[in-house]
């Protein structure tokens, strides 16, 4: 009886503890489910306790008469985890084979966070990275960032338009609010904006604040997911410079095609003129290697001095260089692999295009053979003929006289 009071006892005591152990297992379940949520098509509900993400993003595009595209980025961040030195803001400068010119890059703080700028060129992106290596941010900070874009419009039969991603696909945390307002000289008619990534867009909230300014707004942002803004002005209207494209990476036509095939046939050439004994000099192929060289330099620099490094393009000069480059390399390598054959010491091989050594050994070694049979006597200057074989040996054995 004592024995059930006290396993009774022991029971309610432990029912608390059981309580709590349970309540601390649910509760850090509450932001993967909000997590979990999100991913399954819900709305990004992390606080800030557990995950980064952007509670405010608000951009303005100022478009000028001159057809430039005046840009301010007003970035909300918030640092969760801590211990980060900033924030990377990619901007295409190139999209397929048309350029974008983006200058005048400012940045600054309203939080006081370190918002020093550094701006490299990466593929086909300009990373402006906002912050410090020696410095790090915790909590909430609010960056600034502003820039100039030429080249946005194309021009148009009846209009010149603008189609501008906004936002960008690289930011890696969700997007809680966005807001994107579109400022220009003359009356807007005609704008929209989706939002999304890929085919999966909807449109934009829009509200009109006056004749010459639209306000566009979402919420709920995933990962990569961006804003895009088209607008189409009269033609006229401003000023549209034409646009600037650059060469496509790999530039080559059927002439380049056909210059590799030239190659080809030298190659061959040369091959059928070395096993022929006819020597090419040496210098000639120097002389087309260094041609080949220059080509391709000068086909490809033009292009990464005028854009950098990323709008490296491979044309048909490049194609010719290559040529060129390629038969000179196999006269210079033939030229060497005969030089290392001729000059040989003493005890190697023999050098190219002499006739093959007599073998002075079998020249004046007796035929034992010969001097057992009775036939000839040994003598060193009577020349022998190849190794008999096991059946000649045998026949010789069986004549008189012999073993």
């Amino acid at each position: 009886m004592r024995g059930r009071v006290r396993a009774r006892t022991v029971a309610l005591g432990a029912l608390p503890a059981i309580v709590v152990l349970v309540l601390l297992a649910l509760v850090p379940a509450a932001p993967a489910a909000a997590r979990a949520e999100e991913e399954g098509g819900g709305t990004w509900d992390a606080g800030p306790e557990q995950f980064e993400s952007i509670p405010a993003y608000d951009v303005v595009l100022m478009i000028a008469t001159n057809g430039d595209l005046h840009v301010r980025e007003t970035i909300t961040y918030d640092f969760a985890r801590g211990g980060e030195h900033g924030i990377v803001r990619r901007l295409p400068y190139r999209r397929g084979d048309r350029l974008f010119e983006i200058r005048d890059v400012r940045t600054s703080s309203s939080t006081g966070a370190p918002a020093r700028a550094r701006t490299r060129k990466l593929w086909h992106d300009l990373l402006i990275t906002v912050g410090d290596d020696d410095r790090t941010v915790h909590g909430r900070q609010a960056y600034v960032i502003e820039y100039t874009v030429s080249g946005a419009f194309t021009p148009g039969a009846g209009h010149d338009e603008l189609d501008w991603d906004v936002l960008g696909t690289s930011w890696e945390v969700p997007i809680r609010e966005a807001a994107v307002r579109v400022e220009a000289p003359v009356v807007l008619r005609k704008a929209r904006c989706r939002s999304g990534t890929g085919e999966a867009v909807t449109g934009c909230l829009r509200d009109r604040d006056g004749p010459y300014a639209i306000d566009f707004t979402q919420s709920g942002l995933r990962p990569r997911e961006s804003m895009r803004v088209t607008v189409l002005l009269p033609k006229g209207a401003i000023a549209v410079p034409p646009p600037l494209y650059a060469r496509p990476h790999w530039a080559v036509t059927w002439a380049g095609s056909g210059l590799l095939l030239l190659a080809l046939a030298g190659l061959a050439t040369v091959a059928g003129a070395a096993r022929c004994g006819r020597t090419i000099p040496v210098h000639g192929g120097r002389v087309l290697l260094a041609l080949g060289g220059l080509l391709v330099a000068a086909d490809v620099s033009h292009e990464v001095a005028r854009h950098g490094v990323w709008a490296l393009s491979v044309g048909d000069a490049s194609m010719g260089g290559v040529a060129l480059a390629v038969v000179g390399a196999a006269i210079v390598s033939l030229h060497r692999f005969r030089m290392r054959i001729t000059h040989r010491g003493p005890g190697e091989r023999n050098r190219v295009g002499d006739e093959p050594p007599v073998r002075t050994d079998r020249l004046r070694r007796p035929s034992v053979l010969l001097v057992r049979s009775g036939r000839i006597a040994a003598d060193d200057d009577v020349p022998r003929g190849p190794e008999p074989g096991r059946r000649a040996r045998r026949a010789a054995q069986r004549r008189p006289g012999g073993r």
